[in-house]
């Protein structure tokens, strides 16, 4: 439950639309709801602006429907990642209006299209091994409320296919590159815009790659500015950041900036 909820949930007990014991049911399990093997932050979004994404690795296809349900019920929307095919056709055969995405592993249900910000937040990809990643990163950009596009297969090995597209990447107002193996694309997207760029390496690779952190290190040693790194296969903490940028760059007339 966010302000605008909690406001309007207290201005129909004021007003006589709602009882005060239907209050207090509503706000039962506030700011967090003990389900005995997980405690939900029911705060979160009031806090931060988004509801608890769910982390779905380690939890059985039980507790993910039982926490489904209760963030359902407090905020309308959810998310889940790195689900388990098992748990993810569960959740879709158990939750309605859940849609399960394998290749990305997540789980959303969304109340409806939901644009926060004016700019574009665009997903760029190395090569289709990275695909994964990238995908997860745009699920979660749009389920913030970002328009989201995605260009993919783009890798430094054929750089003039990167090119061919350099009017696309000026467009955004932040990017998401992911890139395994050497990890150079995020250095040469950062040479050619004036925005920010999250780069996400992916643990894509032959041995030397030592499952991503050979991307990692270039990453963080890049020589283009205005680049920052996120963890080895961490798209959901990229697509997280990138909303939240293209959310926040406006002016301080309250439009945002192109």
């Amino acid at each position: 439950m966010n302000d605008r909820g909690i406001r309007g949930l207290l201005e129909d007990v004021r007003e006589g639309r709602l009882d005060v014991d239907e209050g207090l049911s509503r706000l039962r399990g506030w700011p967090f709801l003990d389900l005995g093997h997980t405690r939900i932050d029911t705060q979160r979004e009031m806090r931060c602006g988004q509801a608890e994404v769910v982390y779905g690795e380690g939890k059985t296809p039980e507790q993910l429907v039982e926490i489904a349900r209760a963030i359902l019920e407090h905020h309308g929307r959810l998310l889940v990642t790195r689900v388990h095919p098992e748990s993810g056709a569960r959740l879709a055969a158990e939750i309605p209006g859940a849609i399960h995405r394998p290749s990305s592993r997540t789980v959303v249900v969304a109340p409806g299209p939901s644009r926060v910000g004016e700019g574009l937040v665009l997903v760029v990809s190395a090569g289709t091994s990275d695909l994964p990643v990238a995908e997860e990163a745009a699920v979660v950009a749009r389920h913030m409320g970002a328009e989201v596009r995605e260009l993919h297969d783009v890798g430094v090995a054929g750089i003039h296919r990167l090119l061919a597209h350099t009017e696309a990447l000026r467009e955004a107002r932040v990017l998401v590159v992911v890139a395994g193996m050497e990890g150079a694309l995020p250095s040469v997207v950062g040479g050619l815009v004036d925005r920010p760029v999250i780069a996400v390496p992916t643990s894509v690779g032959y041995g030397a790659s030592f499952g991503g952190l050979a991307a990692l290190l270039a990453m963080l040693n890049s020589c283009a500015a205005g680049i920052a790194v996120v963890n080895i296969d961490n798209g959901f903490g990229a697509g997280y950041l990138a909303a939240m940028i293209n959310r926040r760059d406006r002016s301080r007339d309250g439009k945002a900036r192109g």
